[in-house]
C-alpha cells in the first residue's frame, strides 16, 4: 500500500475517533479532554523513547534543546487539561490546524516553488505555507458561519494565527528530528509517522490558547 493511501486511511480513522469523542461530549462525557490528555501523554512517551535511542554525543551536544522541548511537552499537558474542558475550542483548533495542514501539503505539492527552510524540511515551500494559512483561515470563518450563522471577524484573525503557529510547530519538530538524525519520531501511525509527528501542529497552539484563556 502506498504512503498516500496509508495517510488517507489513518487520517480517516482519526477523524472517526474525533467524531466519536464529540458524540460522547453530547452525552455529557468529557471525552475530548480525556482523548487530548492521552494524545499528549503519547507524545511525551514517544519523545522519551527517541531520546533513549539517541547517542550520548547527540544528547550532550543538544541537551538544552532536547531538555527545553521535554519541559514544553508538559506545558502542553497542562494546557490540554484546561483547554480540553472547552470542546468547542478544541473543535475550532482542530478544524483550523487540519485544514492548514492539508492545504499546505496539497498545494505545496501542486504548486511547488521555493523552499522555506530546506535544511529543516525539504518538502515545505512558501506556496504551501501561504495556502495552508488561507485554508486554515477559511475553516475558522466557516466555523462561525455554520455554528452561529454569522460572520465573526475575530475568527479570521484566529485562523491566521493558529494556521501560522501550527506550521511553525511542524518546523520545530522537523528541527528536533534533524538534530536527532531521524526521519520520524515513531511509526505507530502509518503514513504519518508517530503521534508527535501527527500532532506537532499543536505544539505552540495549545499553550497559546491556554494563556489567552487565563
Amino acid at each position: 500500500m502506498s504512503n498516500t493511501k496509508q495517510r488517507i486511511i489513518v487520517g480517516a480513522v482519526m477523524a472517526i475517533i474525533a467524531a466519536l469523542a464529540a458524540l460522547a461530549e453530547y452525552f455529557g462525557l468529557p471525552a475530548v479532554r480525556i482523548l487530548g490528555i492521552i494524545v499528549v501523554l503519547a507524545m511525551i512517551a514517544e519523545y522519551i523513547l527517541c531520546l533513549r535511542r539517541a547517542s550520548n554525543d547527540i544528547l550532550r551536544t543538544n541537551w538544552l534543546s532536547f531538555g527545553g522541548f521535554f519541559v514544553w511537552l508538559f506545558v502542553m499537558l497542562a494546557a490540554i487539561n484546561v483547554v480540553g474542558a472547552r470542546p468547542w475550542i478544541i473543535l475550532l483548533m482542530l478544524m483550523i490546524i487540519c485544514s492548514a495542514d492539508i492545504g499546505a501539503w496539497l498545494f505545496g505539492r501542486l504548486i511547488g516553488g521555493d523552499k522555506m527552510w530546506e535544511r529543516l524540511s525539504s518538502g515545505k515551500t512558501w506556496s504551501g505555507q501561504i495556502a495552508g494559512i488561507i485554508c486554515g483561515t477559511f475553516a475558522g470563518v466557516m466555523y462561525g458561519l455554520l455554528g452561529a450563522d454569522t460572520f465573526m471577524p475575530q475568527l479570521m484573525w484566529i485562523g491566521i494565527s493558529v494556521s501560522l503557529l501550527s506550521q511553525y510547530g511542524d518546523l520545530t519538530a522537523s528541527w528536533l528530528k534533524r538534530k536527532m538524525g531521524i526521519k520520524d519520531f515513531g511509526t505507530i501511525l502509518p503514513g504519518h509517522g508517530g503521534v508527535l509527528d501527527r500532532f506537532d501542529g499543536w505544539i505552540y497552539v495549545l499553550p497559546l490558547v491556554w494563556l489567552i484563556m487565563l
